[in-house]
């Protein structure tokens, strides 16, 4: 089995006639707002796996449905983006659900998403989206720390922004911004072997046991708690026992920052390692066989 990493949470994972694609989002730095899978490599892609809607791992996702002809699987919420453009192998997968197909077996895993503080002209906007659930949703609009606008509906909630302009003189409160869609962790199992992606999380007690030959786990959610971060990432890679961990998410770029989640890889793996599990640093392009 070959294992690729583009950065971010984008992989390629190949074996015989199979090859899959994990969120073939977007570069989020300002100079390079390009494909994090470059289409060159887009070739031979049999199947795609969406963690979420956010752009650094969806933005590409239906551009490469349409050129390979892929079968997508991806969380319900994210399922109109692929048949509204045409592409009919769409199948959506839930925490706990199995899908089988030409000889490789998905399971959902639950997963969440953590807060996404943004902040842009120097904190004169800033925008925050969390992941919420609730049956009644809408907006409010502020002006000065008064309410000027609220609308209430009975709607299925996913998730919540906040949106603050002047510092927060105009403020927007508004749910189901277009943060999180779709959430799903993803395990794999292919010729015998079992990949676990976790997308953006933050640590989850349920996913204790699973046991997948490779993990693929955020770590840099140091700076910024959209995922876990080391200490809560070598929590779950005891709780959940791979016999190879590839970190990923980290270091990672967005507007006009070259590095929005820093973190010591190192660390992480010497750490993984003393456990008795091995660990791949792994950079832009790198190449690994499982």
């Amino acid at each position: 089995m070959e294992i690729q990493h583009f950065t971010y949470n984008a992989f390629t994972i190949a074996e015989g006639n199979t090859r899959i694609a994990i969120d073939p989002g977007q570069n989020l730095w300002m100079f390079k707002k390009k494909s994090l899978i470059p289409e060159s490599e887009w070739h031979n892609v049999t199947h795609i796996m969406v963690t979420h809607g956010d752009p650094d791992h969806f933005k590409y996702a239906v551009a490469m449905a349409k050129e390979t002809k892929a079968a997508v699987v991806c969380g319900d919420r994210l399922m109109e983006d692929f048949t509204s453009a045409g592409i009919t192998s769409t199948h959506t997968i839930s925490a706990g659900q199995t899908l089988s197909m030409n000889g490789l077996t998905v399971s959902g895993v639950k997963v969440k998403h953590g807060p996404l503080p943004v902040k842009m002209l120097g904190g004169l906007i800033s925008i925050t989206g969390q992941v919420r659930e609730s049956d009644t949703g809408g907006q409010e609009v502020y002006l000065a720390g008064f309410q000027v606008q609220k609308i209430q509906n009975p709607m299925e909630v996913y998730s919540h922004g906040t949106v603050k302009l002047l510092g927060g003189l105009i403020r927007l409160e508004k749910d189901n911004m277009d943060f999180a869609r779709g959430s799903i962790g993803y395990l794999i199992e292919i010729h015998g072997k079992t990949l676990l992606n976790l997308g953006d999380s933050l640590f989850l007690e349920e996913w204790a046991g699973l046991s997948p030959d490779v993990l693929m786990i955020p770590i840099g959610g140091g700076s910024l708690p959209n995922t876990m971060n080391i200490t809560d990432a070598l929590k779950a890679v005891s709780q959940i026992s791979p016999k190879l961990v590839i970190p990923c998410h980290y270091n990672v770029p967005y507007g006009s920052r070259r590095n929005v989640n820093p973190t010591d890889e190192m660390h992480f793996r010497n750490e993984v390692v003393n456990m008795g599990i091995d660990c791949n640093i792994m950079a832009y392009g790198d190449k690994i066989n499982f």
